[in-house]
């Protein structure tokens, strides 16, 4: 059959035979990107063995419940020790016991409030953090701790101290802790560090309303980019992770759920692990795990910017007057760390 399709388009005219070339190479360009775009080549490859890889040890930041949680979870699940970072020292040592029984690990916490990093309180948490990790094997950094208060409000609403406290949390923790888990990872000549990073950052042209939060996880983006090609050379790995809408105490009352539809948009945190943790080490500095993210992604690239912005400011918009009645029926602010 090839002989005779080779004979076919020997008696072709020139241009028609370039024709035929180009169309199929673009044919292969398309499903090349497609498959490696669509996660479908990881789907086909075992899992990694992550502790063999990278180490013994991963250090997970805001561990306590939604992503962070599940991530420590799934990375006790693969065989590695854990070290508990985060603000609330009951649920830390609930994490970590959970983590021993179910998955027979060893597990370390440390009491960090990340909103005080720059700060003598912070300082000494962050020494802490360097004596806990200082002679462990730490393979794996998941900086996941972050906030996303003040919800949906204009720039000129909220206090000052409400956005310093988001900068310090969701930029300024994520250098720091980075720094002061990379030079183990030098110097072993191995590792992995997956920053979280937002969906709102990479697959929108804006997000309205939220201004500050998207603009502290474009960093977090930028940075792990910027690290990428840093580390790459010493045998680190440095990914950011961008989810759109997982199913956590970030995202509640923002989203309708429910059904097959609303799982595949969003998913439970349990379900994005998951699939995060297979990403880990997969080259490529900025990464949306989940495959209905994806294909989210895919979609907003054929939707014009100014649609795009228009549409996410009238949703914003209806979250902000959400958060307006819950405030003023409870008297109370509404949390936003994941």
């Amino acid at each position: 059959m090839c002989a005779e399709a080779l004979a076919l388009l020997r008696q072709q005219e020139p241009w028609f035979v370039s024709l035929a070339i180009l169309g199929a190479l673009y044919v292969a360009a398309v499903a090349y990107r497609l498959l490696h775009t669509s996660g479908l080549a990881l789907c086909l490859r075992g899992p990694k063995d992550l502790r063999r890889r990278y180490g013994a040890w991963a250090v997970v930041t805001g561990p306590t419940s939604g992503i962070g949680r599940s991530m420590a979870l799934e990375l006790a699940r693969r065989g590695l020790n854990l070290v508990l970072v985060g603000r609330d020292p009951g649920a830390l040592q609930d994490i970590a016991g959970t983590a021993s029984d179910t998955h027979g690990v060893l597990t370390k916490t440390v009491q960090f409030d990340f909103s005080l990093v720059s700060t003598p309180q912070g300082e000494e948490a962050m020494g802490r953090l360097r004596q806990a990790v200082e002679r462990l094997e730490v393979g794996v950094l998941v900086n996941n701790a972050g906030v996303a208060t003040p919800h949906a409000t204009y720039l000129h609403e909220a206090d000052a101290e409400a956005w310093v406290r988001m900068i310090r949390v969701n930029l300024w923790a994520v250098t720091e802790v980075t720094a002061a888990v990379l030079p183990g990872m030098v110097e072993r000549g191995r590792g992995a560090v997956v920053n979280i990073g937002s969906g709102a950052a990479e697959a929108l042209p804006s997000y309205p309303l939220y201004s500050v939060y998207a603009a502290t996880k474009r960093y977090v983006s930028q940075f792990s980019r910027s690290l990428c090609v840093e580390y790459r050379g010493k045998g680190i790995d440095v990914q950011c992770q961008a989810p759109l809408y997982v199913d956590t105490k970030m995202v509640t009352n923002m989203v309708t759920r429910g059904g097959l539809l609303s799982r595949l948009i969003m998913p439970t945190s349990d379900a994005y692990a998951g699939a995060a943790a297979r990403w880990i080490g997969h080259r490529r500095p900025v990464c949306m795990p989940n495959l209905g993210h994806r294909l989210q992604w895919c979609l907003c690239h054929f939707v014009p910017d100014r649609a795009l912005a228009a549409h996410r400011l009238r949703e914003n918009l209806r979250q902000r007057a959400v958060f307006q009645l819950l405030r003023s029926s409870s008297g109370e602010g509404i949390g936003g760390r994941r």
